[in-house]
């Protein structure tokens, strides 16, 4: 078995915050400048100082040929990471070990100089990637068209928008030949055509060259398009390795907001999903849905079951009585149980998120609630993006038939 491409071990990463605190009284602004004084005299610096670890004890490595994906929250710390790997910034412990040459696509404009043009920010690319003129030259072509700069070559980069600065920017990293790319949200920038061309690259860069992709985004579904497997970091710290597929579902799951399970408020109906029991297959495109409703008095209400992707986009709306009153349901005062069938074959495979509310049609919402559980959809060969729809539906989703059990 050959040796991974990237290996990483047991990395962290501190910080250290200075901070100048605000004080409200005369006598606590004085008291502050006296230790402000001492601590000047004793360590050179009068600021209160914190430690902030970006990460801690991440373990992991990647086979050559993988594509990784690398998903996480705002300051999870990917960012660090990449600049780790990319040897910008250093570890504060741990070991990595990179065996093949690195091209990183990280923020815009890193690497450029502004006052050079776009012919000679590739040169200089080139060379800081190691590579000679001549074999840059074999590629500058090839970098000039997927950039879509032709006529602004010789045009100084400081005049480019961010979205020509990024064109070029991957064009040169993935052009290049590295044995391994790394590629942070910067691609965000671009127009989406762009960064359906950019994904389609990495692809060819991992399959026919067999070099190593780690790629950052918030876009899930251009992630489990992409990669193969996936690295899910939370606070600094590594809480799953593995499938693609898995680690955005853990993902998800993490950000579930499952606190108002258990809230039920006095003279209010109110609903809790107990389980979403799925079953999808080729024959049954199906999922059942069991509810507990508390209700104080009795009333006749309509329910509603609404699916998101993991990004909150609307997918799909089944409904009951919220634009036929015959199909109401009436609610008897205490608790009662129902199962419902929610027939999903119009949906893409995925995972979902469920959200189920009660209404008054025309009045209000009572109550509304987020399923614990994600529903995967799976029927054959996983197919990215979503299927177009037969049917048209408010905010982009489409009607989902539902009956009561």
């Amino acid at each position: 078995m050959s040796l991974p491409a990237i290996e990483v071990t047991s990395l962290a990463k501190r910080y250290v915050l200075e901070h100048e605190s605000r004080h409200d009284s005369l006598r606590d602004t004085l008291h502050h400048a006296a230790r402000k004084l001492w601590r000047r005299a004793r360590w050179g610096t009068g600021f209160e100082k914190e430690e902030f670890w970006a990460l801690r004890d991440v373990s992991f490595s990647v086979q050559p040929g993988e594509v990784v994906g690398i998903i996480g929250r705002n300051g999870a710390g990917k960012s660090t990471l990449l600049k780790i790997l990319s040897r910008i910034t250093e570890p504060t412990a741990g070991r990595i070990a990179l065996r093949g040459r690195v091209a990183s696509l990280l923020e815009v404009g890193t690497g450029f100089h502004p006052d050079l043009s776009g012919r000679e920010n590739i040169y200089l690319n080139g060379a800081i990637l190691g590579m000679s003129r001549l074999e840059i030259r074999a590629n500058f072509d090839e970098i000039v068209a997927f950039a879509e700069i032709e006529r602004f070559l010789d045009t100084p980069v400081k005049r480019y928008s961010s979205g020509m600065y990024v064109r070029l920017a991957f064009a040169i990293a993935a052009h290049l030949e590295p044995e391994i790319l790394i590629v942070d949200e910067v691609l965000a920038v671009g127009d989406a055509q762009f960064q359906k061309k950019c994904l389609g690259k990495m692809r060819d860069v991992a399959n026919s060259s067999g070099r190593t992709v780690l790629f950052v985004s918030h876009n899930l579904g251009a992630v489990q398009s992409l990669c193969t497997r996936g690295l899910y970091l939370e606070k600094g710290v590594c809480r799953f390795v593995g499938p693609i597929d898995q680690t955005v579902d853990r993902y998800l799951r993490a950000g579930l907001d499952t606190s108002s399970l258990a809230v039920f408020s006095k003279g209010e109906p109110a609903v809790r999903v107990d389980q979403a029991a799925f079953i999808v297959t080729a024959t049954s495109p199906v999922i059942e849905v069991d509810i507990t409703i508390r209700s104080a008095t009795a009333r006749r209400v309509a329910v509603e079951f609404a699916l998101s992707t993991g990004a909150g986009t609307p997918v799909g709306l089944a409904t009951s009585g919220t634009f036929d009153p015959d199909a109401m349901v009436t609610l008897i005062s205490g608790d009662q149980a129902q199962r419902w069938r929610i027939d999903v074959s119009n949906l893409a495979n995925g995972a979902y998120q469920l959200n189920v509310q009660l209404v008054e049609p025309m009045i209000q919402i009572l109550t509304r609630i987020e399923c614990p559980t994600l529903i995967e959809v799976c029927r054959g060969p996983s197919q990215p993006g979503h299927r177009v729809m037969e049917q048209a539906w408010q905010a982009g989703a489409v009607e989902l038939p539902c009956i009561r059990s």
